[in-house]
């Protein structure tokens, strides 16, 4: 096959690669008590640190937004105040966006803060960190996350203070004065009077904190996170959507200007040309009709030849438009057309429900014609097998031959265009074609 390598398209990954930058949701904790103990560890480092970070950003940034709208009145001052408050704003900002990432698992991108345009003067570039949304995001982040910090370093602290008070009051409890005439938690309870009373409720708060200590700071985490992740990474994840829905529209745009290139092109060196001869030889019997009828008939007899050709060739290039079977029957009926009509045995497996997406169904079909298109061309390969299935809400086509492999993607052909295709409708593709064969295709486009 010479259109056929590994070449990720797309920024969904292939089941077990890894996330795409995108993704907010969590990554899968590890499995085990390893993996738990780590996750409570890194959820109550969170938590106690929370406060570390959000004390100095919230008092060097009030004081800076302080100071610059005081003496914005003094030509310049209180600008540069204010710019330099935006910087230290974005610093404490990239410092929880690293936070998020390594102690949470937590996808947070990092912005493309507002460059200055070429054509900007000195001072309105030199301002430019003020005309951006992003760093007023950051400098609001600094003011409000006092609040969720202090919240996430009571509850963690609070919490282990009662886990490692409680789990070990029988240890310490005895250098502690004790004076019979103190009345502890234990007798205002009514459970008794004396040291082991008091040790055995100690005992019995500890083992209840330590059972949920890990729902408590993985809450008193989630809260300070959460405010994080809204105010420092929705508008960054908000603005990747659109620029991936805007890159995929012009993919889009880009595989049907390329499609109709090469239908034109298609036509032009195929049935154009066939349809022209077909008229010199019908015109040529008309001449011979009359002084040779034997020779008028072989002309004729070739004619029609020209036309069977052309009406097949038609029907092939038909395929590249829009399928009347995959819009009649479905997609299932479509690609099973489609391999019976192959010149190596071709196995389909085709399980999907009715009622599919129109664009989905007609990238699937693409990916099958193409793929299979590729085979009989370049693989030398003896057998073949499609298999187009919805996995997790997905349509997931994979098409595998015994050929060759080795080879790979040449810019404008075949895969190039199938490429931009599932790029116009949020897809991805990965084909695999090591030296030797066998060569795997495998597309996936989402169905909502």
């Amino acid at each position: 096959m010479t259109e056929t390598m590994l070449v990720p398209v797309s920024p969904t990954p292939e089941p077990g690669a890894t996330e795409s930058p995108d993704d907010a949701a969590r990554r899968p904790a590890p499995q085990g008590r390893d993996g738990f103990v780590r996750r409570l560890l890194l959820d109550s480092g969170y938590g106690v640190t929370a406060l570390v970070l959000a004390v100095p950003s919230f008092s060097v940034v009030l004081t800076g937004l302080a100071a610059g709208l005081g003496t914005l009145v003094v030509a310049g001052v209180g600008l540069a105040v204010l710019l330099g408050t935006a910087y230290v704003a974005r610093g404490f900002a990239h410092a929880e966006r690293v936070r998020l990432r390594s102690m949470l698992g937590l996808d947070a991108p990092f912005p493309a803060y507002l460059r200055p345009a070429p054509g900007d003067g000195r001072v309105r570039a030199v301002l430019t960190p003020l005309r951006d949304a992003q760093t007023w995001l950051d400098v609001l982040w600094s003011l409000v996350a006092l609040a969720t910090a202090l919240f996430a370093f009571v509850v963690t602290v609070v919490w282990w203070s009662l886990v490692l008070g409680g789990l070990t009051y029988w240890f310490w409890q005895r250098y502690i004065p004790f004076d019979e005439d103190n009345v502890g938690l234990a007798e205002l309870l009514g459970l008794g009077e004396g040291r082991t009373p008091e040790s055995l409720l100690n005992l019995a708060i500890g083992v209840v904190a330590l059972v949920t200590l890990p729902f408590a700071v993985r809450l008193a985490a989630g809260t300070h996170a959460s405010v994080a992740r809204m105010l420092l990474c929705s508008r960054v994840e908000m603005v990747g959507r659109l620029v991936r829905m805007e890159e995929s529209r012009e993919s889009a745009h880009r595989a049907e200007a390329q499609s109709l290139r090469r239908l034109e092109r298609d036509i032009h060196d195929g049935p154009q040309q066939r349809l022209i001869r077909l008229g010199m030889d019908l015109g040529r019997a008309r001449r011979q009709v009359t002084t040779d009828p034997a020779r008028a008939a072989a002309t004729i007899d070739a004619a029609l030849a020209q036309t069977r050709e052309t009406v097949e060739e038609l029907r092939a290039l038909s395929r590249g438009i829009a399928p009347p079977l995959l819009v009649d029957r479905g997609l299932a009926v479509a690609v099973r057309e489609m391999a019976a009509g192959q010149a190596i045995p071709v196995d389909v497996v085709v399980d999907v429900p009715d009622g599919l997406p129109q664009a989905a169904e007609t990238a699937a079909y693409f990916v099958v014609a193409e793929s299979l298109t590729n085979v009989a061309k370049h693989s030398g390969a003896t057998r073949a097998q499609v298999r187009v299935e919805v996995v997790d809400g997905r349509l997931v086509v994979t098409v595998d031959d015994d050929g060759r492999g080795g080879a790979g993607p040449a810019p404008g052909r075949g895969l190039h265009g199938l490429r931009e295709r599932l790029d116009g409708v949020d897809g991805s593709l990965v084909v695999a074609s090591p030296d030797g064969g066998p060569t795997r295709v495998r597309a996936e486009v989402p169905l909502g």
